[in-house]
């Protein structure tokens, strides 16, 4: 008997569908695509329980004619292609012929469909891939198919799903993704009975914009741009509204929606020098690209893409997107507050300097690009000349020519706890046991301090509303109040094993973000509620807030969740001790004093009081240095003192 084998056409398409059907949400983007490739201007998608076992999508597009119906069930079997030639120019969603084979291969499916012009239409019922039933009907213009009981036999997928909530998030952000690569489409979409999203279908990008993420994202900034044969339209957000993750970047290739390393790192080139660390920006941007020049064909589920030219999509987004921050008029600036010069006259308008013309602003992205390229090339001056150069700014900085300019401020505007309650050391530290630090980064080769407990300190003050300074002996220390706080926070967490204390909310914060991310949250709903917060599903993804953690205040609650969200998304697969210290880093970080708020000097005495007693108080939760120090004799020779 030969031990090679054919095998036989059912387990051959159970095989294909592996590759096509994951799980519910990859059904509803192939019964998407199909819909928007067959002319749909409004299409409904309902599910229950999470998909698995009900799904059903309703257009309004063309329909499949009756002697068609029964071939488009089969492997292979396709509209959208003729000939060998026309893999190299695809301008549909759609074009090998294998997602109803593979989606009917593992589901039960009825089919109810009807062309414009047809007396009646055509009804299917199939059940593992099999006909079984053939029927006229009578139905509207379009295609209705649903899809029931998915993975009904092969139960060995069924272990891979995630929860309900899990599943119906992720198809939720297919709809969306889908809503957004066709805003000329209407898309309902219902869960459980209950709609949550709805766009309009009017071709503006900015109104499904605004239906996905809600009003967040209602002050993007729109691009629009053209390099060479490339054209780049869409949305990004300011650098002032950056998000703690990529999850809302979105990109479309010819209305296809991809992942691309090379559009990721084209987009954060525009914001490099504008963003903080860790923060990223949002977009929705729409890349088109002739089809002769990209190559869909390398995914199973299309969401990776070739390009034939590189750098020239690399500039497209690059220079689009640079431009479009640009030209952006409210851009923030620091107001200086500077006493009038008594010794010099003030300006008169007539002697007053021309208005000097932004002209980066007014370069298109072709003349950006060569500046940029002519500025690299240009010869350096060498380090005599630059540091003679520094020298003489140094000089003309220092000389007293006027007053000098007042240091701007931030008030701080929020109402936190003292933090002379929440640095106070345990009653009976002997009783518990010691505390490691649980920094996530390697903590840095720095010389440890060591500080005896009994050796008198005096703290002199603070300098920029951010740093506490205090001198012991023959040392002064810099203290960052901000790591400090954080990492006391982060143990005096950690150390209570059991829920942190929580405070109800007298009027519920309502918390918008996307599907995937509302998804998890509401997925791990017993996590969040050790941390201290209680949340409620409110439909259209938005959750509303009713309990927060003690330590945090309001305005924080919406970056903390962000910042959760992202961390669970991203530590599916890490043990459960490091997801809970992750999420303790985020409540303590967001609790925490932050930099370039005032504090009262009896909060920074008893921060100075924690760090110079305490022994694990060496770095932030971060892997930030909480303390450095500066001895006499390092500042004794800055000034040449022998």
């Amino acid at each position: 008997m030969p031990k090679i084998i054919q095998l036989s056409p059912h387990i051959a398409n159970l095989i294909a569908a592996g590759e096509v059907v994951e799980r519910p949400a990859s059904v509803i983007k192939e019964l998407l695509e199909n819909a928007v490739d067959a002319g749909a201007s409004q299409i409904t998608v309902e599910i229950r329980e999470g998909g698995m076992t009900f799904m059903r999508v309703t257009d309004n597009g063309c329909g499949i004619a009756p002697e068609d119906a029964p071939t488009a069930f089969l492997r292979h079997a396709t509209s959208k292609l003729r000939s060998a030639e026309d893999l190299s120019a695809i301008s549909t969603m759609g074009f090998r012929g294998e997602a109803l084979a593979a989606i009917a291969s593992v589901s039960r499916i009825d089919l109810l469909t009807k062309t414009a012009g047809s007396v009646e239409g055509i009804s299917l019922h199939l059940e593992g891939g099999t006909i079984t039933e053939q029927s006229e009907a009578g139905c509207p213009d379009g295609t209705t198919i649903i899809v029931r009981d998915l993975f009904f036999n092969t139960p060995a997928r069924m272990k891979f799903m995630k929860s309900d909530t899990t599943e119906a998030a992720r198809i939720a952000a297919v709809v969306q993704q889908q809503a957004l690569a066709h805003p000329e489409v209407a898309y309902r979409f219902l869960k459980d009975g209950k709609q949550t999203l709805s766009t309009p279908g009017n071709g503006d990008l900015s109104a499904a914009i605004y239906c996905v993420y809600g009003r967040e994202c209602s002050k993007m900034i729109p691009v629009k741009s053209r390099w060479d044969v490339y054209s780049l339209t869409g949305f990004v957000s300011k650098p002032t509204d950056a998000r703690p993750n990529r999850s809302l970047q979105t990109f479309f290739v010819n209305n296809r929606p991809v992942r691309s390393a090379l559009l990721v790192s084209a987009l954060e080139e525009a914001y490099r020098n504008q963003l903080m660390t860790g923060k990223y920006p949002a977009c929705v941007l729409h890349l088109q690209v002739p089809a002769n020049m990209v190559d869909v064909n390398v995914h199973p589920a299309k969401i990776e893409v070739n390009f034939l030219n590189r750098n020239g999509v690399f500039d497209c987004i690059h220079y689009g997107v640079l431009g479009a921050l640009n030209k952006t008029p409210d851009r923030p600036q620091v107001q200086f507050k500077t006493a009038p010069a008594p010794s010099q006259p003030a300006v008169k308008p007539a002697e007053a300097p021309a208005k000097k013309q932004d002209f980066f602003r007014t370069m298109t992205p072709q003349e950006f690009k060569n500046f940029t390229s002519a500025v690299s090339q240009a010869p350096k001056p060498s380090p005599l000349a630059a540091a003679a150069t520094a020298a003489a700014v140094e000089r003309s900085a220092s000389a007293p020519l006027r007053e000098p300019v007042a240091t701007p401020t931030i008030e701080r505007q929020k109402t936190i706890p003292p933090i002379v309650v929440a640095v106070e050391a345990p009653k009976a530290p002997q009783e518990k046991p010691k505390t490691e630090p649980a920094a996530t980064a390697p903590e840095p080769e720095q010389t440890v301090l060591s500080m005896p407990a009994q050796a008198p300190w005096r703290m002199v003050g603070e300098l920029y509303r951010s740093y506490i300074l205090v001198e012991q002996g023959e040392e002064a220390y810099l203290i960052d109040k901000h790591a400090a706080h954080e990492r006391i926070l982060f143990e005096k967490l950690k150390a209570n094993q059991e829920a942190i204390s929580s405070q109800s909310l007298l009027t519920p914060l309502p918390y918008r973000t996307s599907a995937e991310a509302a998804g998890i949250l509401l997925a791990n709903k017993k996590v969040l509620d050790s941390l201290g917060f209680e949340l409620e599903e409110f439909g259209d993804n938005t959750l509303l807030v009713r309990q927060i953690p003690m330590d945090l205040s309001d305005g924080d609650v919406a970056d903390a969740l962000d910042t959760l969200a992202a961390q669970l998304l991203a530590g599916r697969k890490e043990a459960p001790d490091t997801v809970r210290d992750n999420l303790l880093h985020t409540v303590a970080c967001k609790a925490a004093i932050k930099a370039g708020w005032k504090t009262d000097d009896r909060e920074l005495e008893a921060l100075v009081k924690q760090v110079m007693e305490r022994e694990d108080l060496k770095y932030c939760p971060h892997g930030r240095p909480i303390c450095i120090t500066l001895s006499k004799k390092q500042l004794e020779k800055q000034f040449k003192r022998s």
